[in-house]
């Protein structure tokens, strides 16, 4: 008699398959396990499991998450799991139907980005850089606050994803680079300029760790990466920098609650397009696969369009 996998067992054949196959990164396989695991201890309580629910037990289970005070774009984050994982079951002969067919999602506008002005972001550089420069800091404060500061300035720059941006190797600082290669969803790789600010950032936080790495004694090999650290994966932690950007925050004077990694990749991708960069461009500069993904800025280019009529249109003050 055939045995009924476990929910953990298919989680994990299913996480597998995401990795493998369409190169998850550890981040989005986390959230699938995260999101798999509420919704496989949900039908526990029904006495029902991934190989047998029914699709009315998936409708009960969205209904719960509303319960619960879930945002739709949270529970349509979970209806996309669960839609994934039914898809990957029926293709591998484990169910013979797919009850995730046929729900609908709750319905949602896409939400604009938060964005910094130019100004914040301005203030924020500029408050970084004045913490390099303390009179009064010893030589690991200095080098927190070059290392908060090259981070900030290649940010900006580059747009890049934080994680792209904490586990940035050591050749991207190379005094000749114009421009670095980037790894990132699906291990995908891309070329991003560097600006001079951000090569000369680079080269200011590589000197104050060179000029600490003396006092150290029996020290190791330099580290592979140019944001290192002692954790596990030997680099900065997207947690660690989010939080040292909070503080920056509240120190230039903005609300820390407005400020993150994410919203600053967002400033770079709205600055550009305020400007007249082309939205083909910033798509492949940001390392969207899709260009509905980068549509989402596209407020900000109606507005330059609806400026631009205004101030240049022979009959615009008619």
């Amino acid at each position: 008699m055939r045995t009924t996998p476990s929910d953990t067992k298919l989680t994990n054949l299913f996480l597998d398959m995401l990795a493998a196959e369409q190169g998850a990164g550890d981040n989005t396989l986390d959230a699938y396990r995260r999101d798999l695991t509420d919704f496989s201890e949900f039908l526990g309580r029904k006495r029902q499991n991934f190989a047998g629910a029914g699709t009315d037990v998936l409708q009960d289970y969205l209904a719960d998450l509303d319960t619960r005070g879930f945002k739709s774009s949270s529970v349509a984050r979970r209806l996309s799991a669960m839609r994934h994982l039914f898809r990957f079951l029926l293709n591998e002969r484990i169910r013979g139907d797919d009850p995730a067919a046929i729900l609908s999602g709750p319905k949602r506008g896409r939400g604009l980005p938060k964005v910094l002005s130019i100004a914040d972001v301005d203030r924020m550089l500029t408050r970084a850089k004045e913490l390099t420069e303390a009179e009064n800091a010893s030589p690991q404060q200095r080098l927190r606050a070059m290392r908060l500061y090259c981070l900030l300035e290649v940010l900006y720059a580059t747009g890049l994803r934080v994680s792209e941006l904490v586990a940035l190797p050591l050749s991207a600082a190379r005094r000749d680079a114009r421009m670095i290669v980037v790894r990132g969803k699906g291990n995908k790789e891309r070329l991003v300029p560097l600006n001079e600010a951000s090569r000369q950032a680079m080269a200011g936080y590589l000197a104050a760790m060179e000029a600490l790495r003396p006092e150290k004694k029996n020290s190791a090999a330099p580290s592979k990466w140019l944001f290192p650290s002692f954790g596990e994966s030997g680099h900065l932690t997207r947690q660690h920098f989010a939080r040292d950007l909070k503080e920056l925050a509240a120190a230039s004077g903005l609300a820390p609650r407005l400020v993150s990694p994410h919203v600053l990749r967002h400033a770079f991708a709205s600055h550009l397009l305020h400007n007249g960069a082309d939205l083909r461009i910033v798509q492949t500069l940001l390392g969207h696969t899709d260009i509905s993904t980068t549509q989402i800025y596209t407020h900000v280019v109606e507005e330059r369009l609806k400026s631009l009529v205004r101030d240049l249109h022979p009959l615009a003050e008619k």
